[in-house]
């Protein structure tokens, strides 16, 4: 394949997705912020992905609002497999080429079945049902293999190595090498690196929260202490100045989808 004759699909491909990974993390910000202040009825438990989709459907045509959303994410997913396969970020096929390259497979993977567990929503118009019984399920299951618990702490390690990662990355403010801002004002421009900055840390600090919560369900051997965005979002609510902290978290968050849609205007698509 001739991947410069087929940058006219790659672009448009790659910037529907990380605009619809903007709307998700938006929301997701925004409904932590209705827990903090208990406002609309929002509470914690519904701020994982289940929460944000039908929140979407409760919305004037949020059907077709989520429709949108669910093609940008299988967009979003085809944009990491090319980046994969394609190899059209150059990363070579050396150690630390190949770990990018598994990094943007795994990230397809997991938009892949965020798409397929939002498509749900849109076809049934209604919850697409048990989003967290089934990861406890899952938890349980891998409980309940031999050496389980061994395997549910390695679990926990790679979600903690990622949330060290996200939250490295922001702070070196790696991602500005991946969008070209020179057509903004600089204020502009710097207000929007800080809102990256803040929200890669941010979203570091709920994928360690997670990974605690792995972590206790690892030691106590219990699925139920395992935890998804919401149950990382409650435990930040109960915690000493939880409602200022979910608040702040929700903010940080709101900034990560900012930066999503600055990457899917300025990007450096490469193909």
């Amino acid at each position: 394949m001739n991947l410069k004759t087929s940058s006219s699909w790659i672009k448009p491909i790659a910037k529907l997705g990380l605009a619809a990974k903007g709307i998700v993390y938006c929301l997701i910000g925004l409904l932590a912020i209705m827990s903090a202040f208990h406002l609309g009825g929002q509470t914690s438990e519904k701020t994982n992905k289940e929460g944000v989709f039908q929140f979407i459907l409760e919305q004037p045509a949020g059907k077709l609002i989520l429709a949108v959303i669910t093609l940008g994410l299988f967009c979003y997913a085809v944009w990491r497999f090319l980046q994969t396969f394609l190899d059209t970020e150059r990363k070579g096929s050396n150690a630390k080429g190949f770990a990018k390259r598994f990094s943007y497979f795994f990230s397809g993977l997991t938009y892949l079945a965020l798409a397929f567990f939002s498509l749900k929503f849109v076809l049934n118009g209604r919850k697409g049902g048990g989003g967290g019984s089934s990861q406890k399920d899952t938890v349980s299951d891998i409980l309940n293999q031999p050496f389980g618990q061994w395997l549910l702490g390695i679990v926990a390690l790679i979600i903690a190595g990622i949330g060290v990662y996200q939250i490295w990355y922001g702070n070196s403010e790696k991602y500005r090498k991946h969008v070209d801002l020179q057509e903004l004002d600089h204020d502009a421009a710097r207000s929007l690196m800080r809102a990256g900055k803040i929200g890669y840390i941010s979203r570091g600090i709920v994928w360690l929260i997670i990974a605690f919560l792995f972590l206790k369900a690892t030691l106590n051997n219990k699925a139920s202490e395992a935890g998804d965005t919401a149950s990382a979002f409650g435990f930040v609510e109960q915690s000493s100045f939880g409602t200022y902290l979910l608040a702040a978290l929700g903010l940080g968050l709101i900034c990560y989808g900012v930066m999503n849609f600055v990457r899917a205007v300025f990007e450096k698509i490469k193909f």
